[in-house]
């Protein structure tokens, strides 16, 4: 097996992170996405939404991306505060199970290495769990700088690293030996193999933070959430 590998499990992507392989496996979870999402992560999905809304704090009147916005959960948390929000990402399958979940969205089919999108477009920019799964971080930070007006705002929400280590050593057995066997329950089982490894070789928040100044993003900060289970990252375009 070679980039993509595939089992009688399923199918999943590799820390390569293909965009083909990481679409097709998302095709295949999209389903039950949402409820795999709430169950695997003990219900702190929801909890973990609301402080991602904090954080971007949209306002009336504004446009909005949500990258990597699956099934458009988190879209719809934000367009309930009044601004125009797009819901992008890369797999249809995600894209086909949000409009039949949310059909007053915007979707859109979009690689976040190579925004459909104008410069200066958005007045805020937000990533929930999708920054991890692109093949050139720095790259994609870079596209969503190039998409923020001048004085806008990012926000990523991602997995990151407990800062207590003992959590994090029990935390890091939850993923490699309970959660696979947990998501028995999905389509596609073998994605949420790649889910564990893919979480464990991201890098802490400095290393986040770090790739976020380098792309260009300036007042970079960041807030623990859970322990440091999931980081909320933010910055500003110049």
């Amino acid at each position: 097996m070679t980039a993509a590998q595939s089992s009688s499990s399923g199918h999943r992507a590799t820390l390569d992170k293909h965009r083909d392989d990481v679409s097709g496996m998302f095709d295949a979870i999209a389903s039950r996405y949402d409820l795999l999402n709430d169950i695997l992560s003990l219900g702190q999905d929801r909890a973990w939404r609301r402080r991602t809304v904090a954080a971007v704090a949209p306002k009336q009147g504004e446009l909005v991306l949500d990258l990597a916005a699956g099934t458009g959960t988190s879209s719809v948390a934000l367009a309930e505060l009044g601004p125009v929000v797009v819901a992008a990402d890369l797999s249809f399958g995600m894209l086909k199970q949000g409009r039949l979940q949310y059909p007053e969205l915007d979707f859109v089919n979009a690689d976040a290495l190579r925004l459909p999108f104008g410069d200066g477009t958005f007045d805020a920019v937000t990533i929930s769990y999708g920054l991890r799964n692109v093949e050139n971080t720095l790259g994609a930070l870079k596209e969503m700088l190039r998409v923020t007006k001048p004085g806008g705002r990012v926000v990523v929400n991602e997995f990151s690293t407990p800062s207590n280590p003992v959590f994090r050593h029990v935390y890091n057995n939850y993923l490699l030996r309970a959660l696979p066997p947990l998501a028995k329950i999905s389509p596609n089982p073998a994605a949420y193999s790649y889910l564990a490894e893919s979480i464990l070789a991201w890098p802490d928040q400095q290393g986040l933070a770090d790739l976020m100044v380098e792309a260009g993003w300036t007042g970079v900060e960041w807030q623990n959430l859970s322990g440091g289970i999931v980081a909320l990252h933010r910055g500003w375009r110049p």
